[in-house]
């Protein structure tokens, strides 16, 4: 499974795919926060508060990651190799979590430099420093809960078209349904099911195993998903 995630990230790299990635999360993220004028614009709200990012960057996310994860298994079918790396001697759980990991590292790898964004905050707060540390970390704990999510349905799309069209826009919907869809519906329902409800919980810097827990079994569920439709395949 190493072999698979390092060449999975390698492949990232030896392209533009995945600078791009990087290159288009932080210049949005960038542009919004502290060029253009609007709700999202950290200088405009007069707050030393990272919020409007963590509000932005799911949104900018449900398209970003499906253009990392719609190759993962549709160019393997589209090239004729999907096949020749399951006859390798990993199990099928294997060369699922190692698509999933090589992409959801990339997204890491692109969340990184926003750490800038709370020294930045640090020195702007007044008096300096005074910044909420704890909503920060946990807004930042629950958007990898919630990149793992994404990636997860990422992988699951790829798996069922050699098409990466087709697999970037069935991501894009399942990711907007779960994040914004279920998050809609009436009562408690909405809360349960709903990515949006379990990642503002966590944004308010307390981590509720029942939130880590959902996101969890979100990964879990479609990546199992990946691998029964690949083994149904095989």
């Amino acid at each position: 499974m190493k072999a698979l995630f390092l060449r999975e990230i390698k492949s990232f790299f030896g392209s533009p795919v995945g600078y791009l990635v990087v290159a288009v999360f932080l210049l949005l993220n960038g542009l919004f926060l502290w060029v253009f004028d609007g709700d999202f614009n950290i200088l405009d709200s007069g707050f030393a508060d990272l919020g409007p990012f963590f509000t932005f960057a799911p949104w900018v996310l449900i398209f970003l990651i499906p253009a990392v994860t719609m190759r993962s298994f549709s160019d393997e079918r589209r090239q004729g190799t999907l096949e020749l790396l399951l006859t390798k001697p990993l199990s099928v759980w294997q060369v699922v979590l190692g698509k999933f990991l090589g992409s959801l590292l990339l997204i890491v790898i692109a969340l990184v430099p926003t750490l800038v964004y709370v020294y930045v905050l640090y020195g702007l707060a007044l008096p300096e420093g005074s910044i909420d540390f704890g909503s920060t970390m946990g807004s930042y704990f629950g958007l990898l809960f919630l990149v793992a999510g994404y990636s997860a349905i990422g992988i699951f799309t790829s798996s069922l078209t050699d098409n990466q069209v087709v697999a970037f826009i069935a991501s894009v919907f399942l990711c907007f349904v779960f994040y914004f869809g279920f998050a809609n519906l009436p009562g408690s329902i909405g809360s349960l099911l709903g990515m949006q409800a379990h990642f503002s919980s966590m944004a308010r810097g307390v981590i509720d195993t029942r939130d880590v827990l959902y996101f969890v079994s979100i990964s879990l569920l479609f990546l199992a998903f990946t691998v029964h439709k690949l083994n149904v395949r095989a």
